[in-house]
């Protein structure tokens, strides 16, 4: 496995850790390798799969520095999205279990990543003054969220809440994502992916195929929104150019440096 990518096994499950320093912003090169990871894991037969990420942060979504580096060179622009939306459909087609298990703070792609999943265990932060947060907050640095990926968001919280969560570009506290049902649990940050793991030995107690294919009715909408007609990613592209989008992503990018 390539230093981007930790693994351990916990029996017949498999914990899968993004390990690209310091934050796990996503490029290229770590959305393959997850991609690579996931199908490594069904290779051997792994019966379910927890995805994790670094104390304190899941990940911090796409990284921006990158994307912004690759200037006008629309293949690399293009190729480095679907690499993302790549890695989220891998995780949405699954054809065992995942778990998140969001240790720290999700915004953006690390919160689609979550959503790609069965089941998201999150942390407590140890500072309730500064509790970890997960969202869509693409509208905040200047990104439309495509349709297929809204619709992970609505599937979860519901149409009306997802709708004023996605325009406002609101990142949500861990206490409330419990309560909105965006997490399904909250617990110690030491006790995150030992949880993840129960939950997926208590699932996989049940009568297997039954449960398999039960899960693969259950989350159609999850893999049809996936589908590259409702992701758009030609007009995406195009609207990354927008300047008030490359206004706003320049002004993250120098918030970033401070």
């Amino acid at each position: 496995m390539t230093g981007l990518i930790e693994t351990a096994d916990h029996g017949d499950i498999r914990e899968i850790r993004l390990a690209r320093a310091p934050v796990n912003a996503l490029n290229t090169e770590l959305c393959r390798a997850l991609i690579d990871a996931l199908n490594a894991a069904l290779d051997h037969g792994t019966r379910g799969i927890v995805l994790a990420g670094n104390p304190k942060i899941f990940s911090a979504g796409m990284d921006v520095p990158y994307l912004l580096s690759l200037g006008d060179n629309r293949h690399a622009l293009l190729d480095a999205w679907q690499a993302f939306f790549g890695a989220a459909r891998t995780l949405a087609e699954s054809r065992v279990p995942v778990v998140a298990a969001i240790t720290g703070h999700a915004p953006a792609g690390g919160c689609v990543l979550a959503l790609c999943c069965d089941y998201r265990v999150m942390a407590r932060s140890a500072d309730p003054a500064r509790p970890f947060a997960l969202g869509l907050n693409e509208t905040q640095v200047g990104l439309v969220v495509p349709e297929g990926i809204q619709r992970l968001m609505r599937r979860v919280v519901g149409p009306y809440r997802a709708e004023r969560l996605l325009v406002a570009g609101e990142m949500v506290p861990a206490e409330r994502a419990l309560e909105i049902g965006l997490v399904d649990e909250l617990v110690d940050q030491d006790e995150v992916t030992a949880r993840s793991v129960a939950w997926l030995q208590q699932l996989l107690r049940l009568p297997h195929h039954p449960m398999l294919q039960t899960r693969t009715l259950a989350r159609r909408d999850l893999v049809d929104a996936l589908d590259p007609a409702l992701i758009q990613l030609e007009r995406f592209v195009d609207a990354w150019h927008a300047p008030d989008t490359q206004t706003a992503l320049r002004a993250l990018v120098d918030k970033l440096k401070k």
